[in-house]
């Protein structure tokens, strides 16, 4: 009945209000909580919108569920375009470090969804997956979170011209994306074929 109305509606306009960037092609990653109702509606939908944005190069995960507070985190993200970036050194080297053993795209996501799981942390290397540049993900980290340049979509620790019309990018991508589907555009239509 309504319900399952409203529980799709939430979804859909979190992955809308959230990913925008990784739909336009503007970032490989990006993750939103989802307040569900059900494991069941949980899975049910990610597998449903895994399936709708295959075709254009884009993948739908849970992360985390937290089936006590009723939770989870889903991530939406282009494995081609996170394959291409994680396979750079720089970035095998800062895994290795960071603790994960050398596996292809979809061990590393089982690596990072463990640690959601197991940490009472927040893991900070989630932001290599989400496509922060490197020393922006390694300066919060060195810094613990202080120090930055300029603090928007993440906290930069490099140059903050440069980053701001990033972010200011970003934004606009996510209003024209919001409005758009509140106009009834299907989210498939907004999704840029990788």
């Amino acid at each position: 009945g309504v319900v399952s109305v409203d529980i799709s509606r939430t979804f859909e306009a979190a992955l809308v209000h959230q990913c925008a960037p990784t739909l336009a092609g503007m970032k490989p990653g990006s993750i939103f909580c989802f307040k569900h109702f059900s494991s069941e509606t949980l899975r049910q939908k990610t597998s449903q919108w895994n399936e709708q944005l295959a075709p254009f190069g884009l993948s739908v995960r849970i992360l985390l569920e937290r089936p006590d507070s009723g939770s989870a985190i889903v991530y939406v993200y282009r494995p081609s375009h996170l394959k291409r970036i994680l396979s750079g050194n720089a970035y095998r080297r800062f895994l290795s470090e960071a603790g994960y053993e050398d596996a292809d795209l979809d061990g590393l996501l089982e690596q990072l969804a463990y640690r959601l799981r197991t940490q009472a942390e927040f893991p900070h290397e989630i932001g290599v997956f989400l496509g922060y540049p490197l020393r922006d993900v390694i300066g919060f980290i060195e810094n613990r979170g202080r120090n930055f340049t300029c603090c928007g979509f993440w906290k930069s620790y490099g140059d903050p011209a440069e980053t701001q019309a990033y972010f200011a990018r970003c934004r606009r991508c996510i209003q024209t994306y919001v409005a758009m589907f509140e106009q009834g555009i299907p989210i498939e239509r907004l999704a840029v074929p990788a």
